[in-house]
């Protein structure tokens, strides 16, 4: 694997973290990327969407699981600059996809990353962006 980075979505993650159907392909991946020594990030509006749906779905012990995990796996989490937000924006009046995933977009565009994801909105913009179909 050649040196990239990568920008998960919280698709990716949440489908890990649960131990859902394709979670190998995002636990081999994250092995992949550990060896090559690749930038792995989550950006901070993802990871929010990330809390809310597992503290929602599954409650407190969980949500904290969640982070914690984050913390373990070592991603970088990119904060939300204005410029984020712009593209975010433009992003969600271009595409029908969610303002959420919009940031996963406009972080993978920004860091010039390649997007870890299994949601099928994200085919709409495969011209972006390179995509790891998970």
């Amino acid at each position: 694997m050649q040196r990239r980075s990568f920008i998960f979505d919280s698709h990716a993650l949440l489908k890990f973290f649960q131990k859902e159907k394709g979670y190998e392909k995002v636990f081999h991946l994250l092995e992949e990327i550990k060896k090559s020594g690749a930038a792995k990030y989550i950006n901070a509006m993802n990871l929010g969407e990330m809390i809310y749906s597992t503290k929602k779905e599954f409650g407190d012990q969980k949500k904290l699981e969640v982070l914690a995990n984050i913390e373990r796996l070592n991603f970088m989490i990119l904060p939300i600059s204005n410029n984020l937000i712009f593209r975010a924006a433009e992003y969600r009046a271009q595409y029908a996809l969610s303002y959420a995933d919009c940031f996963a977009l406009a972080s993978a565009v920004e860091q010039k990353a390649t997007l870890v994801t299994g949601d099928p909105e994200f085919r709409k913009v495969e011209h972006l962006v390179d995509i790891v179909w998970i």
